[in-house]
C-alpha cells in the first residue's frame, strides 16, 4: 500500500499499521482492538460513508461517549475529506438540534444511549441518515470493502468542527484542519516524553479537543494503547490505573481534586503512572502538591478549542520549580500578553492572552465576524488573563470576564478558590461576582463540603492567606456544582441560579 495524496487524519491508521500492525490501539476492557484492525475498520467505513454519498466536505456527526467507534467514524470519515463534528452528549434537544443544524450534518452516529435525545432533537422524519452504533455501523464495516483509498487531503482542509462551551449564548464551530491539528500533535511530542508502550486512560470526553488532541490522537501516532471509559468516576480511575498499568491520564483540576479526595487515594497504587496532564482551568496550588506528594509528575499546559488546543505548557522538569505555572509556549507556538490597547505588558503585570501559529484554527464555522472578532492580524484573543515571569513562564490568572471588580479593586477568583481547596473539608470551590450596592460587585463562594464546616470557619481560615478585600462576602454551601461535559465548572449557570 502507498500513501501519495493524503496527508490528513484519516491516513493515519494506514501509516501507523506499516509499524506496528499488532500493538493494540484501543481497548474499553473489554473488546481489545490492534492497529490492523483498526487500519481495516477505518478503510472499510470509509468505503461504506462514500457509497451512502458523503463527498468531500460534508460533515458526519458522532454521539456517543468515549468508545472505540469514535475513532472509526473520525478516521472513516476525514479519511474521504469530510469533517467530523463531535457532539456533546450532554446536550438538551434543543441544544442538540441547534449545534446538527449548525454544522449541517446530514450523517449522524449514535449510541444506544442517546437515541432518544436525538430523535427528540431532530425527529424521526427528518431526511439525515442516522446510524447506531450498536449492530448497525458494524454491519455496514463488514459488508464494506477493505481497501484504502488514497483521497487527496491537504493539511489545509477541515477535519474537525468542534463547539465550543457556549458560554456567552449559542456554542460556535471551531473549524479545526488536518494541519493544525498536525501542528498540535508535533507540539505535544515534542513537549512530551511520549513512549511506545504507554498505557493512556481516556475518560474525560472525547467531543472536546484536550482528550483528542493532547493526548489520544499523539499516543496513536506514537503506537500506543487508549484505554476508553465512558465517563468520570474516581474510585474507579483509580482502580483501573492500577489494574491495567496505566502510564498517562488527561484530566481537568476537578477531576484530579476529586480523585485525592477519595478514601482510596492513600492506599491506591499509582506507581505505574509516569506523569498525569492536567489543563483546562487554572490549577490549584495544593492539588498540585497533592500528587508531588505521591511521585506522580503533575504536568501542566494550557490551551483551548481554538487552538486545538496547546498554547503553553510545563514540562516535567519545571513542575516543581514552577509549580503553578502554565509553562512556556509550545515549540511551534507563540503567545503573548497585552492590555487593553494591544501593548506587549512587562513580566509580572497581568495581560490578555494572544496566540498565533499553525495550530490555530482556521475560523469559525460560518460566523466570519465572530471570526473577525477575536483575531487581531494574526493573534487570536483568548479572554484570559495571565502573567509572565522573568524566565518566560505564564501563569494563568483567570478569565476576563470573571474578574470581581470590587471598590475599583480586581479579585481573580481563581486566587481565592486556591486558598479554600487548603482547607480539609472543601471537596470543590467557585467564587463569582454578585451585585452589592455600596462596592458594585461582590465575591460569593459556591462550595462542597467533604467533612462539616460553617461558613465563619471558613471565612477565619481565609484570613491572612489572601488579602482582605479579596475575602468573598458570603458563603453558599451546594451538593454539587454545574459543570461542563469536560468538568469545567459553570460560573456562568451559577450567576444566572444566583442573581
Amino acid at each position: 500500500m502507498s500513501i501519495v495524496k493524503n496527508f490528513g487524519l484519516g491516513s493515519w491508521p494506514q501509516r501507523r499499521v506499516r509499524m506496528t500492525p499488532d500493538r493494540i490501539a484501543l481497548t474499553n476492557g473489554e473488546q481489545d482492538i490492534s492497529y490492523r484492525t483498526l487500519a481495516d475498520r477505518t478503510a472499510r467505513l470509509s468505503n461504506a460513508f462514500r457509497e451512502m454519498g458523503v463527498q468531500r466536505g460534508d460533515r458526519v456527526a458522532y454521539l456517543g461517549p468515549n468508545h472505540p467507534t469514535y475513532f472509526d467514524v473520525l478516521f472513516g470519515a476525514t479519511a474521504l475529506g469530510a469533517i467530523m463534528v463531535p457532539v456533546n452528549t450532554r446536550l438538551a434537544a434543543p441544544e442538540l438540534a441547534y449545534v446538527l443544524d449548525d454544522s449541517g450534518a446530514d450523517v449522524i452516529v449514535v449510541a444506544p444511549t442517546h437515541r432518544e435525545v436525538l430523535d427528540k432533537a431532530i425527529g424521526t422524519d427528518s431526511g439525515r441518515r442516522v446510524i447506531s452504533t450498536e449492530g448497525e455501523l458494524d454491519g455496514l464495516i463488514a459488508s464494506a470493502e477493505s481497501v484504502w483509498m488514497d483521497e487527496e487531503v491537504s493539511l489545509d482542509d477541515v477535519a474537525i468542527i468542534m463547539y465550543t462551551s457556549g458560554t456567552t449564548g449559542h456554542p460556535k464551530g471551531a473549524m479545526l484542519t488536518h494541519g493544525n491539528l498536525t501542528w498540535n500533535i508535533t507540539n505535544v511530542l515534542i513537549d512530551l516524553d511520549f513512549h511506545h508502550d504507554e498505557v493512556a486512560l481516556i475518560v474525560a470526553p472525547l467531543f472536546h479537543i484536550a482528550a483528542l488532541s493532547m493526548i489520544s490522537l499523539p499516543l496513536l501516532v506514537k503506537g500506543g494503547t487508549l484505554l476508553l471509559r465512558p465517563g468520570f468516576d474516581p474510585g474507579e480511575a483509580l482502580t483501573l490505573i492500577e489494574r491495567h498499568g496505566v502510564t498517562q491520564m488527561f484530566g481537568v483540576p476537578t477531576m484530579f481534586n476529586l480523585m485525592a479526595k477519595t478514601d482510596e487515594w492513600s492506599v491506591a497504587d499509582v506507581s505505574s503512572l509516569r506523569a498525569i496532564m492536567c489543563g483546562g482551568a487554572p490549577v490549584p496550588r495544593a492539588t498540585i502538591e497533592t500528587y508531588l506528594d505521591r511521585g506522580v509528575i503533575f504536568l501542566q499546559g494550557y490551551g483551548m478549542t481554538e487552538t486545538a488546543p496547546g498554547l503553553l505548557f510545563l514540562d516535567g522538569a519545571s513542575s516543581t520549580t514552577k509549580a503553578g505555572s502554565a509553562g512556556v509556549p509550545s515549540f511551534f507556538t507563540d503567545a503573548r500578553l497585552v492590555d487593553h490597547r494591544m501593548e506587549d505588558v512587562a513580566p509580572g503585570e497581568r495581560g490578555e492572552v494572544l496566540a498565533a501559529g499553525p495550530n490555530v484554527m482556521k475560523g469559525y464555522w460560518g460566523r466570519p465576524e465572530a471570526t473577525r472578532g477575536v483575531f487581531t492580524g494574526d493573534w487570536f484573543h483568548s479572554g484570559d488573563v495571565a502573567v509572565v515571569d522573568e524566565d518566560g513562564y505564564y501563569t494563568i490568572v483567570d478569565r476576563v470576564k470573571d474578574i470581581i471588580i470590587s471598590g475599583g479593586e480586581n479579585i481573580y477568583p481563581a486566587e481565592v478558590e486556591d486558598a479554600l481547596l487548603y482547607h480539609p473539608a472543601v471537596a470543590e470551590a467557585a467564587v463569582i461576582g454578585v451585585p452589592d450596592e455600596k462596592w458594585g460587585e461582590v465575591g460569593r463562594a459556591v462550595v462542597v463540603l467533604r467533612d462539616d464546616t460553617s461558613e465563619k470557619e471558613l471565612l477565619s481560615f481565609l484570613e491572612g492567606r489572601i488579602a482582605r478585600y479579596k475575602l468573598p462576602t458570603s458563603i453558599l454551601f451546594v451538593d454539587e456544582l454545574p459543570k461542563s461535559g469536560a468538568g469545567k465548572i459553570l460560573k456562568r449557570r451559577l450567576r444566572e441560579d444566583l442573581a
